[in-house]
């Protein structure tokens, strides 16, 4: 079980702060992951649960920002299981990685309340668009269940006062609020000044009373187009991104600025 040697490559991310194995040709984590991990409110002592947690990107970065974190993953593939348990030795972060689906958990997992719980479910609904050739990458990429399930898995698995944090396509935030419950606060996250946001980072307090809240757009890079093989990051991505720097949310606008 697990990839060959020569089937990984060994990617950097947090300036190289975390080194991760991916799959050549599989699913590779890119920036979501990073930015879904500095917004979680955690602190050392907490317990953390990951829903589909891949290689490994989103629990090992959090992990890596707080130590003293109690870390769990759930994830579907077993390969990518492996892949994950693997990285969190490299890189020295204790975690427990369950091969489960997350409608199946494990015993232990089930009669667990966690602090926090985060998620980066499939992008694409089932039967959309065209399916990538790499089996494991569709998996990851297309949903077997609906989002819905997601977000109540999630909120069954937390403590009262519990966080739940997702990442998600910005046109699929009505479906997270359908089946939300508790104080919400929604970032959205745009990769321009002056363009659509396509991603939402959705907060979710369980029990919370809170008014919903819909924060300023956090975008990502200066300048209307790239126009060079430069970074472009805004300040505060970057320090997300490189240095492994908290997003709190809601505090993020005067750094957003160029």
């Amino acid at each position: 079980m697990g990839f060959a040697d020569n089937a990984l490559t060994c990617d950097g991310f947090l300036g190289g702060k975390l080194r991760i194995l991916q799959p050549r040709a599989g699913y590779r984590a890119a920036t979501d992951p990073v930015f879904l991990a500095a917004t979680v409110p955690a602190q050392a002592g907490q317990s953390v649960l990951e829903l589909g947690c891949g290689a490994g990107v989103a629990l090992l970065s959090l992990g890596r920002r707080v130590p003293g974190l109690q870390l769990f993953g759930v994830e579907l593939q077993p390969d990518y299981a492996d892949l994950a348990q693997r990285n969190a030795a490299a890189n020295g972060v204790a975690c427990t990685i369950h091969c489960a689906d997350l409608t199946q958990m494990p015993a232990d997992l089930r009669t667990q309340n966690f602090d926090h719980v985060i998620a980066n479910p499939p992008y694409f609904p089932k039967a959309s668009g065209t399916a990538a050739a790499d089996s494991g990458r569709e998996t990851a990429q297309r949903e077997a269940l609906e989002l819905g399930i997601w977000v109540k898995t999630g909120l069954r698995r937390l403590r009262p006062g519990g966080y739940l944090t997702l990442i998600q396509q910005a046109d699929r935030l009505p479906e997270i609020l359908h089946a939300a419950q508790g104080s919400i606060r929604v970032l959205p996250l745009a990769a321009r000044s002056g363009r659509p946001a396509n991603r939402v980072i959705v907060q979710i307090r369980k029990g919370g009373r809170a008014p919903f809240q819909l924060l300023a757009p956090l975008v990502l890079h200066h300048g209307a187009a790239h126009m060079g093989d430069f970074d472009s990051h805004t300040a505060i991505a970057r320090a997300v991104l490189r240095a492994g720097q908290p997003l709190i949310l809601g505090e993020h606008t005067a750094s957003n600025q160029p």
